[in-house]
């Protein structure tokens, strides 16, 4: 993948004068060219985080449960949290954003009981439509009780008709065309449904033929029924999941109002199929309860040019520094909430990580917290914007690092389950010995052989880290070059000797290692969370690593005197630790840029991990078996597999050549962890790649970074088949022509955010734009408290305006873009994307 330099932003130049040189700048990859339109793109994301459930029923023989929770949006899984094993209150703690379509009808939060040799069992769940959420501006927060799971209610999926009312006497004929479903629910045990439908009028039922083993049925059936004069009476059409033995299942209904359609004449379109609410029973409260933050963002994003004042400004504020006029970056923070800060400074450090900016902008902050701070052990302990763009800093380039110096660390705590505790309190003497010879284990050689475990982890982990500093990126290393300087410069004299490499710790060991370790799966470290055992094994190593973090302070070591038999570790940490961040802030400009251009040539995956792909030789079966395993790996430009992580890559699909990633029915390789990516070969024929997954995490994570690096592709398909091409017909909707329509609709604007997502500048800077408008009459109210202006009237603006007074004219003006431009049109308009890789 080649690489680009995007230089800083610059003042226009007069005519005729050549550009200069461009200044060193964050090596980042080309960017996408901007969106130049003039309609605004409209996108919707949800912001969850599942945090407990209380009071929850046993489903276990042993009385207790399994419980973990599946989120699906308009019953479509997107996730899953880790099981929380043998609890009725358990704790997750997970953090999700979800990107959607604008039209998403509703996100339910299922909580289901983990079973190893039946099918798991559904505890409750909890759902919220779309205008719920939207009429909740700070989003729903709280606990919601966890209502029984009606089958009548668990419907999904479309339904394709064309009425319409023929003139005629005496009132003329109401004729329903039922053509196709889409999306239906499974309700057979093979993994779909034989649908058909009833039309319901004025005392008359009709019905349509029965198609067998679809999901996605066409039947292109009309019915004609009698239109009395002034009839009030609503036209309603079922689905329903025929059965031979047992009750039809309810598949959901239409219900359309005849007055509206008689005064249409004519309707055609894709209707939602909903509950049969009168048949439902719910329970709640019974069933225990669900803590829950979900907040739903709809953003109206602005073509590129409407935000080049407001980002020129912020630029330009953060190149002055210091010794800037108008100080727009304080006065920022000061009218941002504590609540709304972390969402704030993640906003701005992408925007200026687009820009080049990210390390120019961390140097302000970080001499703002000094130019206040007075004592040096309170700096960067405070929720600041500097501590809190730090935070993001880390999380947005350093993941990888992380994962490559924590990784194998983790690894081995969680293989190796030992009972490690340092706490006499609670230390639990357990027995010990072989062949039938047993002894209660003394409380001395529990902690002997606890510190010992730990002595090694922590060893390793040094030494690891110690070893990495030719694998730190470099923007952070530089950014940390700057740190240590400040601070020493600004607490030089000896006393204050530890205080530039506290500074650097409080961020890399306090903020970003340690809360890695005693939440690896929050950190994608791991994919389930760690048992209690593992928990405090995690939680003491995370401890000792503080203590190095804080170089061993006496304040440190009061704290719990428990931890004394770590201190000669803990003493030689500090010691390695220094020299670390010594080699680690010793970087010139130079060298950052000949390591950006070696990371460059590397082309870092955007994803990677073993998959089994189906063998297409052969004339057996479509089944689970004939999928082979390989490691795959992901760039933006190609998906490449091989046999082993460290073999030599072939290429399977270029980037540029992909339509479309989609899943696959489950019923089509009996596995509900198949992903289909359509794509054309080197001479235009469309090919079809099945992958499967190891779970349904897994599955939405590979479909989502499929579906960003392609989301600027020519030709992405707007429908696709759900099923598998076997003997001559389609499995999903049994169509005949293999290359024709497909059945059901593709889902590219559906993802998951992850902390390596490409950099969108325009969403950025629409997110900032939001919140300052926000806080406009706060930022209205700062003008006039500095400009000494005790009337209530107009800001003076003008190229002469102080900075604050030109940022108060810049989101006047992008109000009114923003209420005198229509809404794009187009769903699948493509997105100016930046794309950062670490």
């Amino acid at each position: 993948m080649k690489w680009k330099r995007i230089p800083r932003p610059r003042a226009p130049l007069p005519a005729g004068r050549p550009p200069a040189a461009p200044d060193p700048g964050v090596w980042l990859p080309p960017a996408r060219p901007p969106r130049h339109g003039l309609a605004m793109a409209k996108r919707s994301s949800l912001s969850i985080r599942i945090v407990e459930g209380k009071n929850l029923p046993a489903k276990d023989i042993n009385g207790s449960s399994d419980p973990y929770c599946i989120v699906k949006v308009d019953n479509e899984p997107i996730i899953r949290t880790a099981t929380v094993w043998k609890t009725l209150c358990p704790f997750w703690g997970e953090e999700y954003q979800v990107h959607l379509p604008p039209t998403f009808y509703a996100v339910a939060f299922y909580v289901m009981d983990e079973d190893a040799l039946s099918r798991d069992d559904v505890i409750g769940k909890v759902c919220f439509t779309r205008d719920t959420l939207a009429s909740l501006p700070k989003g729903f927060t709280g606990w919601a009780h966890l209502a029984e799971v009606d089958p009548n209610e668990e419907v999904q999926g479309e339904i394709h008709l064309r009425l319409e009312v023929v003139p005629g006497t005496p009132g003329g004929r109401l004729r329903c065309s039922v053509l196709e479903a889409r999306d239906l629910a499974p309700k057979d045990r093979n993994g779909a449904s034989d649908p058909f439908v009833r039309v319901h009028y004025n005392g008359r039922t009709q019905e349509t033929t029965v198609v067998k083993k679809s999901c996605y049925p066409r039947w292109n059936e009309t019915f004609e029924f009698e239109l009395e004069e002034g009839a009030a009476e609503a036209l309603c059409i079922e689905a329903w999941d025929w059965d031979l033995v047992s009750r039809n299942d309810f598949l959901g209904k239409v219900v359309v109002s005849v007055q509206r359609l008689c005064a249409a004449r004519q309707e055609e379109g894709w209707f939602r199929l909903q509950p049969d609410q009168s048949k439902s029973q719910r329970g709640e409260g019974s069933l225990g309860s669900l803590q829950l933050e979900v907040r739903l963002q709809d953003e109206t994003v602005l073509p590129s040019r409407c935000y080049q004042p407001l980002v020129q400004l912020l630029c330009r504020e953060v190149k002055l520094g210091t010794q800037g006029p108008g100080q727009l970056i304080p006065i920022i923070e000061e009218t941002t909430s504590t609540d709304r800060r972390q969402e704030v400074a993640t906003n701005l450090l992408k925007l200026f990580l687009g820009q080049g900016l990210a390390k120019d902008f961390l140097d302000l902050l970080f001499q703002l917290e000094l130019g206040r701070t007075s004592e040096a052990n309170t700096l960067f302990r405070s929720n600041s914007l500097a501590s809190k763009s730090m935070e993001s800093f880390l999380k947005v380039v350093g993941m990888r690092y992380l994962h490559g110096v924590l990784g194998p660390i983790i690894d081995r705590v969680f293989e190796e389950k030992k009972y490690v505790e340092l706490d006499p309190s609670k230390v639990e003497v357990k027995d010990v010995g072989c062949s039938g010879l047993h002894r209660p284990q003394t409380e001395a050689e529990v902690l002997e052989q606890s510190a010992q475990t730990l002595r090694a982890h922590l060893g390793a982990l040094l030494s690891a880290l110690c070893r990495s500093v030719r694998a730190c990126p470099a923007v952070i290393r530089v950014t940390f070059r700057q740190l240590f300087r400040r601070v020493r410069e600004r607490f030089p004299s000896a006393q204050y000797e530890n205080v530039p490499f506290i500074a650097v710790t409080s961020f890399l060991c306090l903020r970003f290692f340690s809360p890695a370790i005693m939440s690896p799966k929050l950190f994608h470290l791991r994919e389930r969370h760690a048992d209690a055992r593992t928990s405090r094994t995690l939680l003491l190593l995370a401890k000792a690593v503080q203590n190095v973090g804080n170089m061993d302070t006496p304040v440190s070591r009061a704290k719990e005197a428990w931890m004394e038999p770590l201190q000669p570790t803990v003493r030689q940490g500090v010691a390695q630790l220094k020299d670390f961040i010594t080699k680690l802030v010793d970087i010139e400009e130079k060298e950052e840029l000949d390591l950006q251009r070696t990371l460059s040539l590397q082309a870092p995956p955007v994803k990677e991990g073993t998959l089994f792909i189906h063998r297409t030789k052969g004339k057996g079966p479509l089944t689970s078996s004939s999928f082979k395993k390989l490691h795959f790996s992901l760039t933006t430009e190609a998906l490449s597999f091989a046999k082993t992580p460290s073999s030599k890559k072939s290429t399977l699909i270029k980037l540029a050549n992909i339509r479309a990633a989609e899943k696959v029915e489950e019923k089509s390789f009996g596995s509900s962890h198949v992903m289909q990516v359509i794509y054309t070969d080197d001479a235009g024929r469309p090919q079809t790649a099945y992958l499967q997954c190891k779970c349904m995490n897994e599955l939405n994570q590979w479909l989502s970074a499929l579906r960003k690096v392609s989301v600027n592709n020519p030709g992405l398909l707007g429908a696709y088949h759900p099923g598998v091409f076997r003997g001559d017909k389609w499995s999903c909707c049994h169509q005949k022509d293999k290359t024709g329509r497909g059945c059901d609709k593709t889902r590219a604007r559906v993802t998951l955010q992850e902390w390596n997502d490409p950099l969108d500048q325009d969403l950025e800077a629409q997110l900032i734009c939001r919140h300052l408008l926000g806080v406009e009459d706060l930022l209205r109210e700062k003008h006039r408290e500095l400009s000494g202006d005790t009337e209530t009237g107009t800001v003076p603006m003008g190229p002469g305006a102080d900075p604050l007074a030109q940022l108060l004219q810049v989101l006047q003006d992008l109000r009114g873009a923003h209420s005198s431009s229509p809404p794009g049109p187009c769903p699948s308009e493509p997105s100016h994307l930046l794309e950062l890789q670490t």
